[in-house]
């Protein structure tokens, strides 16, 4: 019996240390939803000032949004993203799209220009996926009249900033394959690597699958790969 109850003994002891690796995970997670601007620390950020565009950046929760800018953010993604939903294998949902730039876990990046009008934006959320805490990236969409001026990639490092300074482990987001413009800005100018949840790494549908997911670790990811926890459990877990 004794070899037995040692087992059971090491078998507790490890759901206990998972159990507590991923009430701190949650704990970080929940950090980062309680400040009032993840942005306040970086003021340098938020202005942007080159080719041609000065712009005013802001970061918010959706539910300090005035709605009318949540509006504006729909019918931008409804606008740039539509027929690529159309042509996947999920399909234009326009009322789960309302639902989802809605949830109140939802955080936004916001560019506006002189006349405080938005021009730009970033949905995003800190979450749980897979037993690591990241910051995931919902949308980035911008106007055509400020496009291929660097705005973009601005708007992601500052993503990337916000993930290092709350401690997450990375930056994640979900591309259409057939988006060939986005795949190949987030593979090549901003070194994103597909992600070993992503379905051609998972084998779960492989090249039956219309999309990717790509990630980009921060330096609290680089310093724990290959120590994650959560048993495999992909997916938010701290609401």
């Amino acid at each position: 019996m004794g070899r037995k109850s040692n087992r059971a003994k090491e078998k507790k002891a490890r759901r206990l240390e998972e159990r507590a690796a991923m009430d701190a995970v949650c704990a970080k997670v929940d950090t980062a939803n309680k400040l009032d601007d993840p942005l306040a620390a970086f003021p340098a950020f938020k202005k942007y000032d080159r080719n041609g565009l000065n712009l005013q950046i802001e970061c918010k929760r959706v539910t300090s949004l005035n709605p009318l800018s949540v509006e504006w953010a729909f019918e931008l993604t409804r606008a740039n993203m539509q027929t690529l939903y159309e042509q996947s294998e999920w399909g234009w949902k326009e009322r789960e799209k309302r639902e989802e730039m809605n949830d109140e876990r939802a955080w936004y990046l916001l560019a506006r220009d002189a006349d405080s009008a938005p021009v730009a934006f970033s949905h995003f959320r800190f979450d749980v996926e897979c037993g690591e805490e990241v910051l995931y990236c919902y949308e980035v969409q911008l106007e055509s009249r400020v496009r291929r001026k660097g705005l973009g990639k601005f708007l992601i490092q500052i993503l990337q900033l916000i993930a290092n300074s709350t401690q997450m482990k990375k930056v994640m987001l979900t591309v259409f394959k057939h988006n060939h413009g986005a795949y190949q800005f987030f593979r090549e100018a901003l070194q994103f690597e597909i992600d070993e949840t992503s379905p051609s790494m998972s084998g779960c549908c492989g090249d039956d699958c219309s999309y990717e997911i790509l990630s980009r670790r921060t330096k609290h990811g680089e310093a724990s790969v290959g120590h994650t926890h959560g048993g495999g459990h992909c997916g938010g877990c701290c609401h």
